[in-house]
């Protein structure tokens, strides 16, 4: 499911095996809200050391719930930043390169359109992988936060045009190779972006109108079919869940009080749901402004934050755990650990 050839777009042919380094590998993920680079080797036990990453919010599927379509300004936005990694794929040369792209390419009429014109400038070759391809992936990268004591671990993935909640035994995907089997998976087409482009926040009220919109949100999730197995364990305490996205490890550092968003901090981080709650609160009563001017949200997540929030909140309340593991990882890791996979057996 994931391309492991070498991009175009770094002339000069296949990347190179440096004598006494270990060899490099690039995972590029185009989504609906950003474009993320990361280049990193494989360790000893199956760790990864990055050694270069990449992230811009830009916001492909801007407009696309209206349109059906890609937007130009949002294109030109994505192509600007496809560039920018392009050139830092050239300078590591990595020896594989995975490059996938999600919800916004898989929705929009011109999605694959779009990525020919990458393909063809750049030469970074994507792949529109599926909601369950992407789901594996994320359970993948964060294989390695998960508690082996719980029954049951849910991988929650709110991203910019849609939500990916993964259910699996962490007995059975820690250390257990690069396609981790999953008990459930559901994707809903719940995202930060559209959901800030579907309504805009009242100026009086707020409080009343985002529980009502949690309420809303929560009797969509409701109806997704998962095993009594599953349900079971959390209502048990026997399960929990693990956040990754810009919206739960935003929310972390908003709590921690962080005067910048500090990766190594935030990620492994025991989110209290109390504590989660709170710091959604307190920028539900901020203004645009306001949320803005935190250094773990800045300007261009000030209007999506929210909105993030309020996903996160539906999904505690139909799958109620006391804490939440943050994690700065998922997609992009799952990627680079199956280019490595599938480079060792070659």
């Amino acid at each position: 499911m994931v391309s492991d050839g070498r991009a175009t777009a770094p002339r000069g042919g296949r990347g190179t095996r440096v004598r006494g380094r270990a060899p490099i590998f690039a995972a590029l993920d185009l989504g609906t809200n950003n474009c993320r680079l990361l280049m990193a080797a494989s360790e000893p036990g199956g760790g990864l050391k990055v050694v270069d990453g990449f992230s811009r919010i830009v916001r492909l599927g801007e407009g696309l719930a209206q349109s059906g379509r890609l937007g130009e300004a949002a294109m030109a936005r994505a192509y600007q930043a496809l560039q920018a990694c392009a050139q830092r794929i050239e300078a590591r040369r990595p020896v594989a390169i995975g490059c996938v792209a999600t919800q916004a390419c898989r929705a929009a009429a011109n999605g694959q359109t779009f990525l020919n014109r990458v393909k063809n400038d750049l030469g970074l070759d994507f792949q529109t992988i599926s909601p369950e391809d992407e789901a594996r992936l994320s359970v993948l990268g964060c294989a390695s936060l998960m508690d082996p004591e719980s029954d049951v671990a849910m991988v929650l993935d709110i991203g910019g045009g849609s939500t990916e909640m993964s259910w699996v035994r962490p007995k059975q995907v820690i250390g257990n190779g690069v396609n981790p089997p999953i008990l459930g998976w559901n994707s809903t087409p719940l995202g930060v972006v559209t959901l800030a482009e579907e309504e805009a926040e009242p100026e009086q009220n707020r409080s009343a109108w985002y529980e009502a919109r949690v309420e809303r949100l929560a009797a969509q999730l409701r109806a997704a079919p998962v095993s009594e197995e599953i349900r079971a364990a959390f209502v048990n305490g026997r399960a929990h869940m693990i956040g990754t996205s810009g919206t739960v490890t935003s929310l972390a550092g908003v709590h921690m009080r962080l005067p910048r968003y500090e990766r190594q901090k935030v990620d492994g981080y025991w989110f209290d749901v109390a504590h989660c709650r709170a710091a959604i609160a307190g920028l539900l009563a901020q203004d645009h402004a306001g949320r803005a001017a935190h250094p773990c949200i800045g300007k261009d997540r000030a209007d999506l934050v929210v909105a993030g929030g309020a996903i996160l909140d539906a999904v505690l309340r139909v799958w109620p755990v006391a804490r939440i593991r943050v994690a700065d990882r998922g997609l992009r890791e799952g990627v680079l650990m199956r280019l490595i996979a599938q480079h060792g057996a070659r």
